[in-house]
């Protein structure tokens, strides 16, 4: 799987995808993905070659968006795959327009707390995680993703060095 050049992406490590996937389920059986900072796509490319059926990759940077569509292309994933280059905002009111749900978000946004928070607020208020859906948040472990979602529920948090990963799902 090819990185993004240059050094605007700081891309997931194997450990942490690894422990994420083993957290969250081995394998699919069919669903949705949807990888809203996408960077390599590595994340969301991981999903769907666990069973994830379809996935929607969004970036803003239009190198993550080539080396997206390079990499679902040699892993065979691209007939099963959307890319968008977009903001994560315009990008979540398109998909919110299209009523569409998600069994798996994956959001690895740049290292600043409140996005996360206001992202996760919008996937919630616009429905956009599926009943027995999982949403993965990626962060600085400097940071505390403490806030209390009324419709959701820590499912697991692990800190990984400098990167910290909480996995929410519906209470």
């Amino acid at each position: 799987m090819k990185a993004v050049p240059g050094n605007q992406t700081r891309p997931t490590t194997d450990k942490v995808k690894e422990s994420i996937f083993n957290i969250i389920g081995p394998y699919f059986e069919g669903g949705r993905v949807l990888d809203l900072f996408a960077g390599s796509g590595g994340l969301g490319i991981e999903a769907l070659s666990r069973g994830m059926e379809q996935g929607i990759f969004v970036d803003r940077d239009q190198k993550a968006i080539q080396t997206i569509k390079a990499n679902l292309e040699a892993c065979g994933f691209a007939g099963q795959a959307e890319v968008y280059r977009n903001e994560s905002e315009r990008a979540l009111k398109a998909i919110i327009k299209r009523e569409l749900s998600f069994d798996l978000i994956l959001l690895d946004p740049p290292y600043k707390k409140h996005v996360l928070e206001n992202l996760l607020e919008s996937i919630i208020e616009n429905r956009l995680l599926a009943e027995n859906g999982a949403i993965v948040c990626e962060y600085a472990s400097e940071y505390t993703l403490d806030k209390e979602f009324e419709e959701l529920e820590i499912w697991r948090q692990e800190v990984y060095g400098i990167t910290a990963v909480t996995i929410f799902r519906h209470k």
